[in-house]
């Protein structure tokens, strides 16, 4: 259960969540492919190669061999394309691909998270091209994700930053150094047993839908296990409380100190008057 907004005067803390099968239902990357078709970057051979890999990442999830072809195939796949048309397909389809299949357990969790006073980071290993966009779309305050070569605007099929395994763990390190993170109150999310130096990076990780390696792991360690299965739309999700910023809180909190000082001078006044 999580707690309600948390001291102020407490250090910060986050909630780390993987992407793919984690907070949506299919591979962000993968997802694109027919858009991507439609755009001219690929053709049909390549979309139907990737339903494949979208299958096989969805019937059991993928181990670190099976990231590591999928790794080399979509660098050597997305070799010239042009990054400003990339980021033009996804920005008109990411509504229509992506907002159908966010699970509707995780924009809840998102929100209590938020709630809580905590900031909310996606941590992928899709490129950020795709996974900026889509932190956006749910509310993220943070993004690390893949990042590409690119010279002269287009994709040289080289990767510059690779969030992936370890990788992801150094990141959120560096992010709880830079933003004051307390990682022992911070939380994590995946269901990738490639992710375990994420989740053993915080003091509260949790299994998300977790491939058979990841159960076994979260079994014997005592870590939650949780099951999202629902992926709602953001036009059918239940209502929910808006969420207030923090700049609408901190306001709120003068505003009611002001009203309070003025109530208490008022009362001194009527009595000082009365005698």
């Amino acid at each position: 259960m999580l707690s309600a907004v948390e001291n102020q005067s407490l250090p910060r803390t986050a909630a780390f969540f993987d992407l793919d099968k984690t907070v949506i239902a299919k591979s962000s990357t993968l997802t694109f492919s027919k858009s991507f078709y439609q755009g001219g970057l690929i053709n049909r051979r390549a979309v139907l190669r990737t339903a494949y890999a979208q299958f096989v990442f969805l019937a059991g999830g993928a181990d670190h061999e099976q990231m590591e072809r999928m790794r080399q195939y979509l660098s050597a796949l997305c070799r010239g394309w042009n990054v400003q048309l990339v980021r033009e397909i996804v920005a008109e389809t990411i509504h229509e691909l992506i907002d159908p299949i966010i699970y509707d357990e995780a924009a809840a969790l998102i929100e209590q998270h938020h709630l809580a006073g905590r900031d909310v980071v996606i941590v992928s290993s899709s490129g950020s091209e795709v996974v900026e966009p889509i932190g956006e779309l749910i509310g993220a305050d943070r993004v690390v994700a893949t990042r590409m070569v690119v010279e002269d605007g287009r994709y040289t099929g080289e990767i510059d930053y690779y969030a992936y395994g370890p990788t992801k763990a150094e990141a959120i390190t560096e992010l709880a150094e830079s933003e004051g993170y307390d990682l022992e109150r911070c939380y994590a999310y995946s269901d990738s047993i490639t992710d375990l130096p994420m989740l053993e990076a915080v003091g509260n990780p949790h299994a998300v839908n977790p491939d058979r390696a990841l159960r076994k792991e979260a079994t014997g360690r005592e870590w939650p296990v949780l099951a999202f299965s629902r992926p709602v739309p953001a036009k059918q999700r239940l209502p929910r409380i808006p969420m207030p910023s923090r700049t609408t809180v901190a306001a709120a909190a003068v505003t009611a100190a002001a009203i309070t000082g003025g109530l208490v001078w008022y009362v001194n006044r009527q009595r000082a008057r009365a005698s």
